[in-house]
């Protein structure tokens, strides 16, 4: 194919839609070319992409062809693209590398990025990796690779500029100039003692607009925040959050400067975590639509399984009122709405609670404070609701009794769902248990098996169905 009959690199406004997303012509397109084995108008179609849109091509492309557009893109699957990719789509396509590839990849990205990367390798195809890596190279990500999963020490990167106390402003613009092998994206200069201890911060705009002369102690930050290298990802996004930083050191046990972390990579932390708190709470597994059906599979029968247990709880409560139920058949049409209602105000409830201790709102200094401000809604809601079902049955079934009966039960069951949304992941957290994975199953279970309970003890009490 000559070049006049190539097909022109794509615009902006023709690969992307209004929302940023590649348009699912240009997709067909470049799939078409990949089919046809036309490569070299593959490779024009998407050069012009940003790093970031060709890792959301690969995800938008079917699985069994992706290896196909790989080959045809190979100059262009640079760390910046492998970086930016879905882990499933990631892994499938560094399982179809060799390790040397693998390492000349992570070789060109950040300890961090490179860390994503090579961390979900098996554990035979990791030494690989390393073994075909530079030394330097290699014993960072061995460092990294030897902290928790989604602590400090996995995010954070090891290229940062780090200087003495005893510097002035002048030494630091020196230094600076004359390393080529110094990282060029950074936000500000970490102060250090002898020991490599941080004493302090300095952002570049000080540095810039102060006279050279001027000792570096004299302009520099000694306030800062330090990051401890085994802290947990999501403390450290609390962190960011609430000090508003931009970047902060990290450092090991003793108090050395180890590493740092950068806005950047919290704001997709800060995204994972609050749309896995939200999948773990219906039992959806990781919810990645990428992610292999069998693995899928395995995470939501286990959820759905515990749900079926906690069901069988509410069936045996049922069971003791059978009596009660074929007397007023109103009863069994009814029962499901109590238990309804207070189950989706539990479910509030739980997920104000579940977010609270997400993101340090709700402390053991205010776990009361918080229990009172629960109740006092559920004590609101359900007075409202109970006047409203209770006045709507007593007129549906011409039935003041039976209206009576349904508004103090919904009364009754929105008050134990309030207190139990709150109280269930309170009690998980005091375990260490995490609250997002099962308190969604013990509210259901309270709720259902109160609701019904209380609605039917009731009826059964008061004498509606002797």
């Amino acid at each position: 194919m000559s070049d006049a009959e190539l097909p022109q690199p794509e615009t902006e406004s023709t690969q992307l839609d209004e929302d940023d997303r590649l348009k699912p012509e240009f997709v067909d397109a470049v799939l078409d070319a990949v089919e046809d084995g036309d490569d070299e108008a593959v490779r024009q179609l998407v050069e012009p992409l940003h790093p970031a849109d060709i890792a959301d091509l690969f995800e938008l492309t079917p699985s069994e062809r992706r290896p196909a557009l790989a080959k045809a893109i190979a100059d262009l699957l640079d760390g910046e693209v492998f970086a930016e990719m879905n882990d499933y789509v990631r892994e499938d396509l560094i399982d179809a590398l060799e390790p040397h590839e693998v390492a000349d990849i992570a070789s060109e990205l950040d300890t961090d990025d490179a860390v994503a990367i090579i961390e979900d390798l098996d554990a035979d195809d990791q030494r690989e990796v390393l073994r075909a890596m530079e030394p330097d190279d290699r014993a960072a990500i061995e460092e990294a690779l030897s902290y928790p999963e989604e602590s400090a020490g996995r995010l954070m990167q090891r290229e940062l500029i780090a200087v003495p106390e005893h510097w002035t402003v002048g030494d630091v613009i020196d230094y600076l100039r004359a390393d080529d092998a110094l990282t060029t994206d950074f936000w500000e200069v970490f102060v250090v003692d002898p020991s490599h201890k941080p004493v302090g911060t300095c952002k570049l705009s000080w540095i810039m607009r102060t006279p050279r002369p001027v000792p570096l102690s004299d302009v520099m930050q000694r306030e800062q925040t330090l990051i401890a290298v085994d802290m947990d990802q999501e403390e450290v996004a609390l962190r960011f959050q609430k000090y508003a930083l931009i970047s902060a050191a990290v450092v090991d046990g003793s108090g050395r400067l180890v590493g740092m972390v950068t806005v950047d990579d919290i704001v997709h932390i800060i995204s994972e975590e609050a749309g896995e708190d939200a999948l773990l709470l219906s039992g959806a597994g990781e919810g990645d639509i990428n992610e292999p059906v069998i693995t899928s599979y395995r995470a939501r029968v286990r959820w759905l399984i515990a749900n079926l247990a906690t069901a069988l709880v509410a069936a045996t409560v049922i069971t003791l009122f059978e009596g009660t139920i074929s007397k007023m058949v109103a009863l069994a049409a009814l029962m499901p709405i109590v238990a309804g209602v207070g189950g989706n105000a539990g479910t509030q409830t739980m997920a104000v609670t579940v977010r609270a201790l997400a993101t340090n709102q709700l402390t053991e200094s205010n776990t009361l404070r918080a229990i009172r401000r629960e109740i006092s809604i559920a004590l609101l809601n359900g007075v409202t609701v109970a006047i409203v079902i209770g006045i709507a049955v007593s007129l549906y079934y011409q039935h003041i009794e039976l209206g009576g009966v349904i508004a103090a039960a919904m009364m009754a069951n929105i008050l134990i769902a309030g207190l139990a949304g709150v109280v269930v992941p309170l009690t998980l957290e005091r375990l260490r248990a995490d609250p997002a994975v099962a308190s969604s199953i013990f509210v259901t279970m309270t709720t259902d098996s109160m609701g019904f309970f209380v609605f039917l003890g009731l009826a059964s009490a008061s004498g509606l169905v002797g």
